[in-house]
């Protein structure tokens, strides 16, 4: 029964992809003839000499991720940071001292981690250029580099995989410098009898996009990221099950509700990385399953659903090298057309607008940590309108409304804009860029003064104090504002005031794509 329900979806979803050719054809005939009567407000777009503004961005965004280092910390740039977790993962004799802490406490969570890592892969590979022209490639590699070390080696058999450093309750019970921690960090793992899908295919998924940068760097490093992230791909599709059903203590912290979007998300990455048609074919044919074509969702560390919908139309935009089967056409096909209904939902004049904003247009998702789902969608924008000019598809077609790629654009500009300070609250919500930006992040290392004696418990002082951190975490992109455009700047305020390793890389991504006046650039698919 439920085999011949997925048939008749496919089915379905092949009509409307005929359905929306025709509709596309017939739009742009109209819409040639409509310039003529209403000329093109392209030229309005607010994306020129926005150079030296957001280069300072990247530069200052970029600086969170060496904040967020755990291990022996080599440069180290950050005055107020030093050595910390140096003996993790020696009860097995692994060396797991790198990788970043993933807020603002000291628990290493794999998960989002890894989606760290794969935002910031994806982030290079396209706008890896405009990172040089700004002197920051250098230092996105190195931060990219801090997380594959630890990846690899939390990896060190086919079916198992380190995804937690710390136990969040009891490092919930301190409030304390990384650097001073004395408490144990016991090392969680899925296996073949506790698996955890969605864990090991987002590490796959980070490992194959990270080879990829790489790979003209290292090569013998980049083979052994994809030597990693092909073996946890198997693991992840052999042996099925959510991480947070398998070690239920991760439920309060990084639930896990589906895996389907990461297998999907993890192939797309390793067919890019290998050019195994394999890959492409799995995505082909798990895509009734896993897909939900026709029903976007929002692209976060928990649902990589819309990345994926990005990522494989750019196959469909330029084409393959290798011949690809009607089926494999066809959902490539069902791919783009979720992504385009995705995209359409983000332009504020689409017919299909989402009503999910604030009075002063921010895209706003959900009440904790909302700025993810905002610069998620602008950074997904900015990478799809890149795509249509390289491949010079000249529109995206909206329920009989066409907008041009500049138009995504622009929405991802006033997006980050909003960001940076053109808000009601007249704010930055990055930290450190600015004249005005929050004062209070919630931050244990950033917090606490840097030559004062505190231990575990004495620690909460500085979290209920009421006066400016006294080590600013320059880059950090905090939580955002309420869904009526207003901030409270309280280190207890911990939806709103605390920042993420995730939050960096994708603002880092959707930065690096507005750096330049030009949209246009060379993706990496087509080198």
């Amino acid at each position: 029964m439920e085999k011949e329900t997925h048939k008749d979806k496919r089915w379905f979803w092949r009509g409307v992809v005929i359905f929306s050719f025709v509709a596309f054809v017939l739009a742009a005939v109209l819409f040639s003839f409509r310039k003529y009567f209403h000329p093109s407000d392209s030229s309005k777009a607010v994306t020129h000499q926005v150079v030296d503004k957001y280069a300072n961005a990247l530069s200052i965004a970029m600086q969170f991720f060496d904040i967020q280092k755990s291990g022996k910390l080599v440069n180290n740039k950050i005055a107020w940071r030093g050595d910390s977790a140096m003996g993790d993962g020696s009860e097995v004799n692994l060396d797991l001292t790198k990788g970043m802490y993933d807020a603002g406490d000291h628990v290493k969570f794999g998960f989002p981690m890894a989606f760290t890592a794969t935002v910031l892969s994806w982030s290079i590979l396209e706008y890896g250029n405009n990172m040089k022209l700004v002197n920051e490639l250098e230092n996105a590699q190195e931060s990219l580099k801090w997380i594959t070390d630890f990846l690899i080696n939390a990896h060190p058999s086919d079916n198992v995989l380190y995804i937690q450093v710390g136990d969040p309750k009891l490092d919930h019970t301190c409030w304390e410098r990384p650097e001073v921690m004395t408490g144990k960090r016991p090392l969680t793992q899925v296996n073949a009898t506790y698996p955890g899908t969605d864990v090991a295919a987002e590490t796959a998924a980070a490992m194959a996009a990270a080879s990829l940068v790489f790979k003209s760097i290292d090569s013998v490093y980049s083979e052994n990221l994809l030597k990693h992230a092909q073996q946890l791909f198997k693991f992840a599709d052999t042996y099925r099950g959510l991480y947070s059903i398998s070690i239920p203590e991760v439920q309060e912290f990084y639930n896990s509700t589906a895996f389907g979007d990461e297998l999907l998300w993890a192939a797309s990455w390793l067919y890019h990385a290998t050019g195994d048609k394999s890959y492409l074919s799995y995505v082909a044919t798990n895509g009734d399953t896993f897909a939900n074509w026709g029903n976007p969702s929002w692209f976060s560390w928990e649902n990589k659903l819309a990345g994926v919908q990005v990522l494989l139309s750019r196959v469909n935009l330029f084409g393959s090298k290798e011949d690809i089967s009607t089926e494999e056409s066809l959902s490539l096909q069902l791919y783009r057309q979720t992504a385009e209904t995705f995209l359409c939902g983000l332009l504020p004049e689409s017919p299909t607008a989402t009503s999910q904003r604030t009075p002063d247009g921010l895209v706003w998702v959900n009440q904790w940590n909302p700025l993810q789902y905002s610069v998620a969608s602008s950074f997904l924008a900015v990478v799809y309108s890149d795509y249509m000019l390289s491949s010079q598809t000249p529109n995206l077609y909206c329920i009989g409304e066409l907008y041009e790629p500049t138009e995504l654009r622009n929405f991802a500009v006033l997006q980050l804009d909003y960001i940076l300070g053109n808000n009601p609250m007249e704010m930055s919500y990055l930290v450190g860029y600015g004249s005005r930006y929050p004062q209070q992040v919630h931050h244990r290392g950033a917090s606490i003064p840097v030559d004062v004696n505190s231990n575990c418990s004495d620690g909460f002082k500085w979290l209920h104090t009421r006066e400016p951190n006294p080590n600013v975490a320059v880059g950090a992109l905090v939580g955002g504002p309420s869904l009526s455009d207003t901030y409270m700047d309280s280190r207890n305020n911990i939806s709103q005031s605390e920042t993420t390793t995730y939050n960096t890389a994708l603002i880092v991504g959707l930065i690096s794509g507005l750096i330049t006046s030009s949209s246009l650039v060379e993706s990496f698919v087509r080198n």
